[in-house]
């Protein structure tokens, strides 16, 4: 009886050590089994989501959106698009909200929304500051109406910006649906260059490949200033970066020099220099008191360069 008892339980125990190898190296008969449950039970269905994305998982629908006719273009309006990686798409550690209604929009596939974060058109569902700037720019009087047309996608590196990478198209059919919609761009503001900072890309590279992105944008109809901004920190493993940061390295010599070469380029926001440690929630991207800082300097930076082109 007991020898019964012990080999019942030994064989247990074999099944139970058998069973859990099984699993974590995925063989027999762990992955037959798996599949048996899936046929007889079904595969369980995900929970439905307000956000829809597209095959690049850029955020595409929203189902909290508010539809509003697009506003009409003046001398008074700023139409933005916005370019780069994480820290210019919804990233962010805040969310905003249009505080003047339909007097700043979210532009996207030829429709226009009340802005409020995540915008559509880039990756991420999280925050973003350029709702914030938006906001900035009408309370500070700048601008009557403001029409935000965010296109970013996380750890995109300049090289697909450029002709023949993937999000080249991608870009050209942005700008073909606003002026479709009629709306003339009147910034370019890209965020961007941590990813290239990691995989080593020269200075000349950036620069080639950059120039590459403006002259796909000259081509196609958008003759506003582009504001390259001084953006290269990105820390720790788990985004992708380094331990440290070193500030004099070649992507931000790249942006240097192209923000001094003339052809409509122009500095934009140093987030490097800005932002210390408490600013970034997770060593990399803007948490609140980041994305205030940034949008202020944007909103410095707009108002300063408007009152440069007015006396001209």
């Amino acid at each position: 009886m007991h020898r019964t008892i012990a080999v019942g339980l030994a064989g247990l125990i074999a099944i139970y050590f058998l069973g859990g190898m099984s699993a974590r190296q995925e063989i027999f008969p762990w992955p037959q089994l798996s599949a048996l449950k899936k046929m007889v039970g079904g595969e369980k269905p995900a929970a439905p989501s307000r956000y829809t994305f597209d095959d690049k998982e850029r955020l595409v629908g929203d189902e909290s959106k508010t539809l509003v006719t697009c506003p009409t273009q003046t001398d008074r309006t700023a139409v933005l698009l916005i370019l780069g990686q994480s820290n210019a798409a919804n990233y962010g550690g805040q969310r905003h909200r249009s505080n003047h209604g339909a007097r700043v929009v979210n532009a996207f596939d030829k429709r226009c929304f009340i802005a409020a974060s995540p915008l559509l058109g880039s990756t991420n569902t999280r925050g973003e500051y350029w709702t914030l700037l938006g906001n900035k720019l009408i309370d500070s009087g700048q601008n009557d109406s403001v029409v935000l047309a965010p296109l970013a996608y996380s750890g995109s590196e300049v090289a697909r910006w450029a002709a023949g990478g993937d999000f080249n198209p991608v870009l050209v059919d942005a700008m073909k649906k606003l002026q479709e919609s009629g709306y003339r761009v009147t910034s370019v503001l890209w965020v961007q260059g941590e990813a290239d900072l990691v995989i080593g890309t020269t200075a000349e590279a950036y620069r080639e490949r950059f120039m590459s992105m403006v002259d796909t944008m000259r081509q196609h109809g958008v003759e506003a200033p582009v504001y390259i901004s001084i953006a290269s920190k990105c820390l720790e493993p788990s985004n992708g970066g380094f331990k440290e940061h070193i500030p004099e390295n070649a992507v931000v010599q790249a942006q240097l020099a192209l923000a001094k070469s003339g052809n409509g380029i122009r500095q934009g926001v140093n987030s490097d220099a800005l932002l210390d440690g408490d600013d970034r929630y997770d060593d990399c991207h803007f948490g609140a008191t980041g994305g205030e800082k940034a949008a202020q300097a944007w909103l410095n930076l707009l108002r300063s360069d408007s009152g440069l082109e007015s006396s001209r």
